[in-house]
């Protein structure tokens, strides 16, 4: 038997569109955002979920829900599983960030792993967190269908980290559409695979764009 984790990271909110750092900003989801998880939570009603868990974001907690509502699950929080904190970076544009701490933002471009900004996390202490919980999940559920909504950089990480990725490279490498997708196998903890990456078809129709403002500065710049 196979453990089955639906991996999705919430979707769109009120500062989506705005290329801001905002992961300890407790922001809500917007119209389109509710919007998208109503349809996730379509596409997987026949699903035979059995648990749910989030991060206890209110725009986490709020996709879970609009998710698993055909299921009648509650939502469990867990805190382990929340995004990555900037610090005195939080609500900031990225150039603002780039004008107003140059060289904390050009170490943070070159590895967001082990770098972090002034009062906030590295990829490497996410990971410490993240991934300890996620395995804690999949012990407690072992052969079921879970759900579990988390955030865009500590799913890129999680995923850095069971597929063997060099984590350095997390934010140029992989991405993360709002209410996207994921679908992981277990076949024990130790043991993971990735069947399902990134998909929005749930909502969208057409194959998605190339992706812009999405704090990465190598993905920013058009050509």
């Amino acid at each position: 038997m196979t453990t089955r984790v639906f991996l999705i990271r919430h979707g769109a909110t009120e500062l989506s569109a705005e290329d801001r750092f905002a992961g300890a900003v407790d922001v809500l989801l917007s119209d389109a955002g509710r919007d998208q998880a109503r349809r996730l939570g379509a596409r997987l009603a026949k699903e035979k979920i059995a648990v749910a868990y989030a991060s206890p974001m209110k725009r986490t907690m709020e996709t879970a829900g609009l998710v698993v509502e055909p299921h009648a699950v509650e939502v469990t929080p867990v805190d382990g599983i929340r995004e990555i904190a900037h610090g005195r970076w939080e609500g900031m544009k990225r150039d603002e960030v780039e004008r107003e701490f140059p060289e904390e933002y050009n170490r943070y471009e070159h590895d967001p792993f082990s770098f972090s900004p002034v009062g906030g996390e590295s990829g490497l202490q996410v990971t410490a967190r993240a991934l300890p919980a996620l395995l804690k999940i999949v012990e407690d559920h072992c052969d079921e269908r879970i759900v579990i909504v988390s955030h865009k950089a500590t799913i890129r990480l999680l995923l850095s980290s069971l597929l063997g990725f060099d984590p350095r490279k997390y934010r140029d490498r992989l991405d993360q559409s709002p209410c996207a997708l994921n679908i992981l196998d277990f076949k024990d903890v130790a043991h993971a695979r990735v069947t399902l990456f990134n998909d929005t078809s749930h909502y969208t129709v057409d194959v998605p764009d190339v992706p812009h403002n999405r704090l990465s500065k190598t993905w920013n710049q058009r050509t």
